[in-house]
């Protein structure tokens, strides 16, 4: 039985995340003790139609800028938060954001730390956050930052600033690292390639769907190894959906994303990926 109290307020969250009803989220948490992301694997464990399995909450709302070096070979993101949509949609904002981002590039930041420290026309970016956060009177800081460095890296902006993706490729190659980024946008994916993802998440995924199978009365009295190997199957379909390479290309849909790639150069490779997105 659970010790927590379950809000109102965590009930909607559960169902604006997975979609599941009113009734179903309360059982969930109820279940998992508040656990939230328990709580959504229990919903598919369930059987319940979860309509996102992950969610991206850098930030409630802000500013996300992705920039590069001048050489292409490291890419900066930066996301400043605010409390409201009004502030981010602010041009003066949105430039302040901008020049908080020039920094990291200028300075090749390695940290989010390391970037509040830095100076701007004589100011610490800490300093000035301060004096915006007082100015406009909303919380805002550096909520996300990220940096990858590659041979060549390409950076995608998307939604008017709320998602900012980075990719790191073997070569130089802006048009498809432009149409990489934009697909990683798109659909969100975990990792470059199955060996990328990490065994705990892999070892999640095949407990879900097993258990899903050991509770459907079609698989009364199956032995154990016909439903293991059927997860497995069900596991790679996980990967053909999650990982970059073997998602449909978005613009191109009768090629994957690693088919694009290698119809581009034949030794380019996507050696890793960043997504930054707000809400």
């Amino acid at each position: 039985m659970s010790t927590v109290t379950i809000t109102a307020a965590d009930i909607n969250k559960l169902r604006q995340t997975t979609g599941a009803g009113m009734l179903d989220c309360r059982k969930a948490l109820t279940e998992t003790n508040g656990d939230f992301e328990a709580a959504i694997d229990w919903l598919r464990k369930q059987g319940q139609k979860v309509a996102a399995k992950r969610n991206d909450r850098e930030a409630k709302e802000g500013v996300i800028i992705a920039k590069t070096s001048a050489d292409n070979k490291t890419g900066f993101v930066v996301c400043i938060s605010c409390e409201t949509d009004f502030v981010s949609k602010n041009v003066d904002f949105v430039a302040f954001a901008q020049s908080i981002a020039d920094a990291a590039v200028e300075n090749n930041v390695k940290s989010a730390e390391e970037l509040n420290e830095v100076l701007v026309n004589g100011a610490k970016v800490s300093d000035l956050i301060n004096d915006k956060l007082a100015s406009i009177g909303e919380k805002i800081g550096v909520a996300k930052f990220e940096r990858i460095e590659a041979n060549y890296v390409a950076s995608y902006i998307h939604g008017a600033n709320r998602m900012g993706v980075l990719v790191g490729l073997t070569a130089d190659a802006a048009e498809a690292g432009k149409d990489v980024a934009m697909q990683i946008a798109a659909m969100n994916p975990l990792a470059v390639d199955p060996d990328a993802i990490p065994a705990a998440t892999i070892e999640r995924e095949r407990s879900i769907v097993v258990e899903t199978m050991k509770a459907d009365p079609k698989m009364a009295g199956k032995p154990d190894e016909m439903i293991a190997k059927i997860a497995e199957g069900k596991l790679n379909a996980f990967f053909k959906e999650n990982t970059l390479l073997a998602q449909a290309f978005v613009k191109d849909g009768g090629k994957t994303v690693g088919e694009y790639l290698q119809s581009v150069n034949a030794d380019l490779k996507v050696t890793q990926f960043v997504r930054v997105a707000l809400g």
